[in-house]
Formats: C-alpha cells, structure tokens, sequence
C-alpha cells in the first residue's frame, strides 16, 4: 500500500496562482489595458482542451484555438485578476521564476498538461521555455522543495526539460497531479503505463 498523498491536484481548490505552472513551462502571459491573459502553445490538442478546462476550473474564461503557426493554444480571456501573476513571473518582457515559489500540485498537473511527456521508460521530461534559459536552475530548485528531485537536461539544445526518474519521485509526481485526462496517452502521462 503506498503512502495516502494529502495533497493533490484532485483534492487541491483551484485558484488562478496555479497557472504559474504553465509559465514554468512555455506559457506566456501578456499585459494590456483590460488586463492580463495567460497562454500556451502545445503539441496537441487533447493538451489544449485540458489545459482550457482547467482555466475554467479556476473560474477564469478560456478558448482553444491555433497559433499562427497552425499548433494548438489555449488562452484565457484579458482579465485583472491576472495581473498579480504576471507582476510576478516577468519583468518587462522577461519571464523570470519568483524567488521562493513552489509549484502546488496544480501548477504541476498544469505544466504537465503543457510540456510533460515520457523519456525513455522510467523518465519522465517536463519541458522548460528554451527562451528562458536563466530560469532553469530555478526551477529544478522549485521541482526540490516540491519533493521531486529532478536532472537538468538539454540546456543547449531547442528542447530544455527536467527530467525526473526513478520510481519513487514518479510516483510522487503522479500522486501530485491526479489522473490523466480524456484523450491523454499513456506515454505523456507519468504513473499512467
């Protein structure tokens, strides 16, 4: 029997703070006169539809549409509430990492939702902003105080990640983030093989 996980993203209350998670990855966020609106560019489309419903989850309006490349996004809508969390994670046009900030199990389900996928078997990779490459150090130190100790990967490379291995802290990240979504496969979805 392995140990009862008290924290979760299933029994977590959702708040806007937890879209930092998508800002660890390659999420952006953009400030205007109506406020501010977070989004992300990814892979797939069942990524999109889940990072969406989990906006909504936090209360905040959310699409899904197509980049100007063509590649699926999910956004929110422009809104004040979240101006703090853009205060916080750029300053100017810089994304930076907050000092201290921990990633709750929310912010993990959604970075995994953004950039998480399977390495090779008993890895896992959740990918990091290549554009961002100051912020990487800090953010493996984040993923510590998390609980999950994870490696620094591909720093020179288009596709930067923190890999994490070993069964105990997978199984700890699938505890933290909860079940996959519909149309999630098994190979992006670490606990779900």
């Amino acid at each position: 029997m392995g140990q009862l996980a008290f924290f979760s993203a299933e029994t977590d209350e959702p708040g806007v703070a937890d879209l930092a998670g998508l800002l660890a990855g390659p999420g952006q966020s953009a400030s205007t006169k109506s406020g501010t609106r977070v989004s992300v560019v990814v892979a797939d489309v069942w990524r999109a539809q889940a990072i969406a419903a989990e906006m909504r989850a936090t209360g905040l309006d959310a699409e899904v549409t197509r980049s100007d490349e063509g590649s699926p996004l999910a956004r929110t809508a422009s809104i004040s509430g979240l101006d703090d969390l853009h205060r916080r994670w750029f300053t100017g046009a810089v994304k930076t990492m907050p000092a201290g900030w921990v990633p709750t199990p929310r912010a993990l389900r959604f970075w995994v939702l953004a950039a998480g996928r399977e390495d090779v078997r008993g890895q896992y990779l959740l990918g990091l902003d290549p554009h961002c490459p100051q912020s990487h150090a800090p953010l493996a130190t984040a993923l510590m105080r998390a609980g999950i100790a994870p490696t620094l990967v591909g720093t020179r490379s288009v596709a930067p990640a923190l890999r994490v291995s070993g069964r105990r802290r997978l199984s700890r990240l699938a505890e933290y983030i909860g079940v996959p979504p519909a149309g999630a496969p098994a190979s992006e979805w670490p606990g779900a093989q």
